[in-house]
């Protein structure tokens, strides 16, 4: 079986390094080309926004892209890679290598704008995220090692196209109390609880359940303090967001049932 994926086996092989950098290479043709050209014409707002606003526009844009591919990719692994739900240290990592090297390059392309544009999207939350994700990524496609927990922490990019969406509705100038806005809000909230925090028990039991194993035995310290650092760095990130979500949610809907009552009362006859 690994006979057949021996061109993804071997460390930084040429084929994992051609799939990062082709990554590399189309998102940022996505940033400077493709979103600049296809939002100017699918959204007549798009033209009318400023230089800053246009430069999230259109790394939102890529980075829904990003999300919506590697994430389908993941949710096929999870299901129907045996080897690597089997093992989930040492598992056969040839596909986990694929999806990780597209956003090895992806996460390398949007880190390099949010440096070079620092003023317009630039947070130090990000550069954090950014950074321990690649410390992750190095010993994944380097060593073949973590491809279950790699993959599992990929399928939360499944909530990224409604946090975005919700950026674009508020440039775009949709009221917050609009059935679009309140309908992705709820939305966003509800899949970035289920992927981002109510996996975090499964994670870790997960964790929990290789520990001591002559598997994990095997596994370089470097890739140990990547595996755990970086995972708790994300959570951590991931439950503050997920508070500013919820605290944004409960009073968009608390506002919307406020003016859907007052319209009730406004409408009644004295």
């Amino acid at each position: 079986m690994r006979d057949k994926h021996w061109l993804l086996m071997d460390t930084f092989c040429p084929l994992v390094t051609g799939i990062s950098m082709t990554s590399f290479l189309a998102f940022q043709c996505l940033f400077y080309s493709v979103s600049p050209w296809l939002s100017a014409r699918i959204s007549a707002g798009f033209p009318m926004l400023n230089g800053k606003q246009k430069i999230e526009w259109n790394s939102r844009t890529v980075s829904t892209l990003h999300a919506v591919v590697v994430g389908l990719f993941c949710l096929y692994i999870l299901f129907f890679d045996d080897a690597v739900n089997e093992d989930p240290i040492w598992g056969d990592p040839a596909l986990v290598k694929i999806s990780v090297g597209i956003t090895t390059g992806y996460l390398i392309s949007d880190l390099l704008l949010i440096l070079c544009y620092w003023t317009a999207i630039g947070e130090m939350s990000y550069v954090v995220h950014h950074l321990a994700s690649l410390y992750a990524c190095y010993y994944v496609l380097g060593q073949g090692v973590l491809p279950y927990f790699a993959n599992f922490r990929l399928i939360a990019e499944i909530s990224t196209p409604c946090v975005n969406q919700r950026w674009f509705f508020e440039v775009l100038g949709y009221p917050k109390s609009s059935k679009p806005n309140i309908a992705n809000g709820v939305l966003m909230a509800v899949t970035f609880f289920l992927v981002r925090i109510a996996v975090i028990p499964i994670y870790y039991g997960k964790m929990y359940s290789v520990y001591g194993l002559e598997s994990m035995a095997r596994m370089p310290w470097g890739g140990r303090v990547a595996w755990i650092f970086s995972s708790i760095c994300l959570d951590i990130m991931n439950i503050v967001w997920m508070h500013k979500i919820a605290r944004g949610c409960y009073k968009v809907l608390l506002s919307s049932q406020r003016k859907k009552t007052e319209l009730q009362e406004n409408g009644k006859p004295d």
